[in-house]
């Protein structure tokens, strides 16, 4: 952690939500005037995307399994070396993973692939990592001990699978089959890698569907924000003022101590109103570091 280049993450599954969360994220950014670095865990992949179709075969000759969840598909090293050094000095490289055609068009690459490393723009007030593995630890890497604010996306698994079936299918251009192998191919790595992640958290907002998602595999649509319950645990924080957010957000309930429930069309809200004022006071403390 560093007062002087503190580093805020999003992390969170596949489908779990981790974008949209970015996005109020950076709508805070730019209220507070905050000029942040951004990287992506995407990036910190170890194989392009043909080479990732070769790595799975070949596993699955030997009769294993490999997934972008675990340490086999990812360089977990570089991403904390990455961390390490931005919290010394505000220093780092980063690159792109091109999902899309229109991800890559404009790189002259195909999707699937990579843009070259190159320096984190300097004197940004931040970095700002959004991806699979914010909070990771294990032999010989503990990404999670060097960022100042670690927010967990988590919406119950079947939900998450929901999410991520018809974004791989409409946007990514994966057919049903192949996303549903996918998921089956990971949970070993999703169990070990992913889940531990949210026991490391500042704050963990997890969405709860208040309709029928007993068969995730045969959904059409994903529940809407109306459809749900935002469950908002906090770990380890002081001084947070409970009492405001109730008042403050319609409908919302302590369900335990540190535990609040909100309205699904009021998690925008409910974001904005905790993380601002978090966000605020790690700026504040680099400016009082700086000084």
């Amino acid at each position: 952690m560093s007062a002087k280049h503190p580093i805020i993450a999003i992390t969170g599954s596949s489908g779990a939500g981790t974008s949209t969360t970015g996005q109020a994220v950076r709508h805070i950014f730019r209220n507070l005037d905050i000029d942040a670095s951004f990287t992506e865990g995407d990036s910190f992949h170890r194989y392009s995307r043909p080479e990732m179709d070769l790595a799975i075969r070949r596993a699955q000759e030997q009769g294993r399994h490999i997934s972008y969840f675990g340490p086999e598909a990812n360089d977990f090293e570089r991403l904390e070396q990455l961390f390490s050094t931005y919290a010394v000095d505000g220093t780092g490289e980063y690159r792109r993973y091109l999902h899309s055609f229109d991800d890559a068009v404009p790189y002259n690459q195909m999707p699937g692939t990579f843009t070259p490393w190159e320096p984190l723009p300097e004197n940004s007030d931040l970095l700002f990592y959004e991806g699979l593995h914010g909070g990771v630890k294990g032999e010989g890497y503990d990404v999670a001990r060097h960022v100042d604010l670690l927010i967990g996306m988590v919406p119950i698994v079947n939900l998450e699978w929901i999410q991520k079936l018809l974004r791989d299918t409409s946007e990514r251009g994966h057919s049903r089959e192949a996303v549903t192998t996918s998921i089956v191919r990971s949970m070993d790595d999703y169990i070990h890698h992913i889940v531990p992640q949210f026991s490391r958290t500042h704050i963990n907002f997890q969405r709860v569907p208040t309709v029928d998602t007993s068969n995730p595999f045969s959904a059409k649509d994903i529940p809407s924000l109306d459809e749900s319950f935002v469950v908002i645990r906090f770990r380890g924080m002081r001084n947070v003022d409970f009492p405001y957010y109730l008042q403050m957000i319609d409908g919302a309930f302590m369900s335990r101590i540190n535990t609040m429930v909100v309205p699904g069309g009021k998690m925008g809200l409910a974001m904005e109103l905790i993380l601002t004022p978090l966000i605020g006071e790690l700026i504040d403390r680099r400016k009082r570091q700086s000084d």
